[in-house]
């Protein structure tokens, strides 16, 4: 893609009656995309288990903890600014792109400097070397920052989602191939690193674009403003979500630290294949109609139905079949981290609708109050987390799941706010599907509490208890859904999605109504 005419303006990329079509496009490009690289990711997971062991993940995760704020530098701030603001011409895009790169090698020299600092705290010297390694990386993912996000405006979301797919198989199969040759830990690094270098030759490669030297436009100040509020918010939401491992890590030691990450990548995981894919799609629609207050409360309350309708099924059935799970995909020496998954089950249909928040408040040009409330949100859940820790990181997953739901209406309240959404929509749109989860859980459990269910047990493998306890409530969550419903509708407009965004189905309707993500 040639983003820039000769002129230096960004190309049109549809008029009003083309929106839905790019819309429906996008989110099925993003939805393959993930299901590939959950594919990719399971492979790498359940393969590096059983070569690696958790001291292995716990010692690289002792450094990505601060090497991935550092590499999403730009990531989240200049992606925002390129897709949300109405205008952005060459130079401008230009001038971000070398600020982006410079910020990027800066921040890799002085992350590979502190690693003795971090040793000294994790109180283990391997984490130095590490560091120095994992410091490459941050400079290569900046140079790839700016190109992705002009593709990502342009709504090229088959091209952006097929180049993370690749990044993600590239991760896997260098670090599986070096854990094979008996590399250890570094085989993570090495992973990590050449996912970053593929993304950047793929993105370079898709946008075919030459920044030209900087120059003032007028434009760049604002931008950067915007970008510095956007990554402000994103540095106190990951401080949020990573504070945990700083804690784990430091209380404890690195094989903790490892038992504890492999199971929050499983409850994080329902969020990066199920919301974190459609993010981009959402921003650029539901940008385009903020000014129809009608339609867009009426689209994001759709949204989160979707969202409701499959993240409580998946919260309530992880919470009954976790442990077994991961017992039976990474393998009886990983028992601990299904103890721990255990505990974040009942939290992850809550994550899923925090995790749209942003949607709202970037696609109304709002950053600085989602600066402010994830600021609210990192003081809960790190007091949460201190309270938890003396009972270890089983506890600390407990207060994850709390802190979720905790947060979960008021953070929609506060963001509608500017635009009189109130909480109401948020209510009507998942209550029945939180109730149906919860019923059909208790009801599932109850059962599984009988002697005929420990006859059964004993009759089959944990593969096929695990098979049946999910069968049994998957039948008791549908029907308790369309009792709730009064009917089959939002089964049968999950289908109706499903076709909309099935990758060999065609959008051709010209009609006004955006799907996917923001209906």
């Amino acid at each position: 893609m040639t983003p820039f005419d000769p002129n230096g303006a960004f190309r049109p990329i549809a008029g009003a009656n083309e929106l839905r079509g790019l819309v429906v496009r996008g989110a099925a490009a993003t939805v393959s995309a993930s299901g590939l690289a959950l594919a990719a990711q399971v492979i790498s997971t359940v393969t590096l288990a059983r070569l690696l062991t958790p001291a292995d993940f716990g010692v690289v995760t002792m450094v990505t903890t601060f090497s991935l704020l550092l590499a999403s530098f730009g990531l989240n701030g200049f992606t925002e600014v390129v897709i949300q603001f109405d205008e952005i011409d060459h130079y401008t895009a230009s001038n971000l792109f070398w600020i982006n790169s410079g910020s990027g090698l800066v921040l890799a020299i002085a992350f590979a400097a502190t690693g003795k600092l971090l040793a000294q705290f994790y109180r283990n010297p391997t984490v130095a070397s590490v560091a120095t390694g994992l410091s490459l990386g941050i400079f290569i993912a900046a140079a790839s920052v700016i190109h992705s996000a002009l593709l990502k405006r342009a709504m090229k979301f088959a091209a952006t989602s097929t180049n993370d797919v690749v990044g993600r198989a590239v991760n896997s199969a260098v670090a599986i191939l070096l854990a094979l040759r008996g590399w250890g830990y570094w085989a993570l690094v090495a992973g990590i690193v050449a996912q970053q270098l593929s993304m950047t030759i793929g993105a370079w490669w898709l946008c075919r674009w030459l920044p030209s030297l900087p120059r003032r436009t007028g434009k760049t100040g604002t931008t950067v403003k915007f970008a510095a509020k956007v990554y402000g918010q994103f540095g106190l939401r990951y401080a949020t979500q990573n504070i945990d491992n700083l804690l784990v890590g430091r209380q404890f030691n690195a094989a903790a630290l490892g038992f504890y990450k492999k199971a929050y990548d499983l409850f994080a995981l329902s969020a990066s294949q199920l919301t974190s894919p459609l993010d981009n799609v959402a921003l650029a629609a539901l940008s385009r109609l903020n000014q129809d207050r009608a339609r867009f409360k009426r689209y994001l309350a759709n949204s989160l139905g979707i969202i409701s309708l499959v993240g409580m099924a998946v919260s309530a059935e992880l919470t009954l079949v976790g442990k077994d799970v991961v017992r039976l995909a990474l393998g009886p020496q990983w028992s601990e981290s299904g103890r721990i998954f255990e505990r974040f089950g009942p939290g992850i249909g809550a994550m899923l609708l925090c995790s749209t928040v942003g949607w709202i408040h970037l696609s109304i040009g709002k950053p600085g109050r989602w600066f402010r409330w994830t600021l609210v949100e990192l003081v809960v859940t790190a007091s949460l987390f201190l309270v938890a820790l003396p009972w270890g990181p089983a506890a600390i997953a407990t207060a994850w799941s709390v802190s979720y739901w905790t947060r979960l209406i008021p953070a929609f309240w506060y963001a509608g706010r500017p635009i009189g959404l109130g909480v109401s929509f948020l209510i009507a749109a998942v209550w029945r599907y939180a109730a149906a989860s919860l019923v059909a859980g208790l009801a599932t459990a109850a059962i599984r509490g009988t002697p005929f269910w420990g006859t059964l047990s004993a009759a089959n493998s944990a593969l096929g208890a695990t098979i049946i306890t999910s069968s049994l409530f998957f039948a008791l969550y549908l029907g308790t859904v369309i009792l709730l419903h009064w009917g089959c509708t939002p089964l049968l407009q999950l289908a109706s999605l499903l076709r909309e965004i099935t990758p060999l189905r065609k959008a051709t309707r010209p009609a006004a109504e955006p799907v996917g993500a923001c209906k």
